[in-house]
């Protein structure tokens, strides 16, 4: 069974928390890559940004339903949902507008692996992580690739 290692593109272009919005479009258009893990300072990977949170910038604000009860109003949705959503949809920095609960594989990881996480959490791209450094990157192409290439 092929791995991550087999598949992962090892030269992988990254980010920062302090590239703005506007330059990481302009990035993902002229590497045509579809998302970049963000590193610190520390070259740690610290998050992960995609086509989808640039996306995600221009959609209609939702607003939370809320019922008046005398007085008083009761929200029937999370209103700090909505106060993460405005603040992602607000953001000019990368470190405002990438996921940050990062879900990263290893070298090791096998294919049907990679497919189920991918598929299951609605995950675009997915760093190869071999302790805390950053050896590859996984996007949807690089599994494409090798379902075409018969792999």
């Amino acid at each position: 069974m092929l791995k991550a290692r087999d598949i992962m593109t090892q030269d992988v272009i990254t980010v920062n928390p302090q590239t703005s919005v506007r330059e990481l479009a302009a990035l993902l258009l002229e590497k045509k890559i579809s998302g970049a893990p963000v590193v610190d300072e520390a070259d740690k990977v610290v998050g992960v940004v995609t086509e989808s949170d640039l996306i995600f910038q221009n959609k209609k604000v939702h607003l939370p339903t809320a019922v008046a009860i005398l007085d008083a109003f009761v929200f029937l949705e999370s209103t700090e949902k909505t106060e993460k959503e405005i603040k992602k949809m607000a953001g000019y920095k990368v470190g405002d507008i990438c996921s940050q609960d990062l879900v990263s594989v290893t070298p090791e990881t096998e294919l049907d692996e990679l497919a189920t996480m991918m598929a299951e959490k609605k995950i675009h791209t997915l760093p190869v992580l071999d302790g805390d450094q950053l050896v590859g990157i996984i996007g949807k192409s690089d599994i494409i690739r090798t379902i075409a290439q018969g792999n």
